[in-house]
């Protein structure tokens, strides 16, 4: 098994396009990713929706803190050959060396233009209309999308007439339980300062980008090992809007289809999880702690 970075292995920085990057060989991202899988009991359905030699828009929304987003990458790479270009939040690339390890696996700025390049290109992207906000969640928000208003995932499948793949987990928001959340703070004395001195609005978008304070395993920030489920939803095809990507009922009514089809398989993924009898004794007990 590797344990190292394959000799041809590149990556995208500012200097460099982004298309010369070139992703790292399966195994290596098995290797690495293979302690996640096994902590977390890891469950696939769906794979056989994806057509590897089709590209396609990968959608789906953040899960707390984007524990466990990376495997939704590691698995469709793992399993189907498909290496997706995720396109990531700007304010992940003003943080020093996590940009870096971003910019390594091939995340890119979620820019139009990038986007625009990235398909023009045929590659297979990810995206997660959420944003921060989707990951920093506040109490009862687990499983909830927070897309707003946003369309612009559904222009650019349109623009380029690329199925879009729904994705959807079950599992990582009841690993992590929120304490103290990014409302709570600013409508607090802290928050009141925040907002005076502009910080909240300079930095932390209002509040939006306030992480809440999590409790997992015990009294640690560590997730409790919650078996984790992905389903991969059957493509959802744009052929019926060619041509309106500037046209918003359009987009709000391919919106609509993609968020549908990742409430109903949550729902299926919860609904299994019920009747999953396949969990360890040691697991359901480290689970309840």
């Amino acid at each position: 098994m590797e344990n190292s970075m394959p000799q041809n292995f590149k990556f995208a920085t500012d200097a460099e396009d982004i298309l010369a990057f070139e992703p790292p060989s399966p195994t290596f991202v098995s290797a690495i990713t293979y302690p996640l899988r096994a902590y977390f009991a890891l469950k696939n359905f769906g794979l056989e929706n994806i057509n590897p030699a089709r590209p396609a828009m990968f959608t789906s929304y953040h899960t707390i803190y984007s524990a466990t987003d990376v495997l939704f990458v590691s698995e469709i790479y793992r399993h189907k050959g498909v290496y997706l270009r995720s396109l990531t939040d700007d304010f992940h690339f003003h943080i020093p060396r996590w940009r870096d390890l971003l910019l390594r696996f091939g995340m890119v700025r979620a820019t139009p233009e990038n986007c625009d390049r990235l398909m023009e290109a045929g590659e297979n992207i990810l995206v997660f209309p959420g944003g921060a906000r989707e990951a920093f969640k506040h109490k009862g928000e687990a499983y909830q999308l927070h897309w707003q208003q946003r369309t612009g995932f559904a222009r650019m499948a349109i623009k380029h007439r690329y199925p879009i793949i729904p994705t959807a987990s079950v599992g990582c928001d009841d690993a992590l339980d929120v304490v103290l959340d990014g409302k709570e703070v600013m409508d607090s004395l802290l928050g009141k300062f925040l907002n005076y001195t502009g910080i909240a609005d300079n930095y932390l978008r209002k509040g939006e980008f306030f992480p809440p304070l999590v409790r997992g395993l015990g009294l640690s920030i560590i997730p409790r090992p919650e078996r984790l489920y992905f389903s991969f939803g059957k493509a959802i095809e744009t052929e019926e809007y060619e041509g309106k990507f500037e046209d918003e009922a359009a987009r709000i009514d391919l919106r609509s289809k993609v968020a549908n089809s990742i409430h109903q398989q949550i729902e299926m993924l919860k609904d299994y999880r019920s009747s999953d009898q396949s969990w360890s004794w040691v697991r359901r007990l480290l689970t309840k702690m």
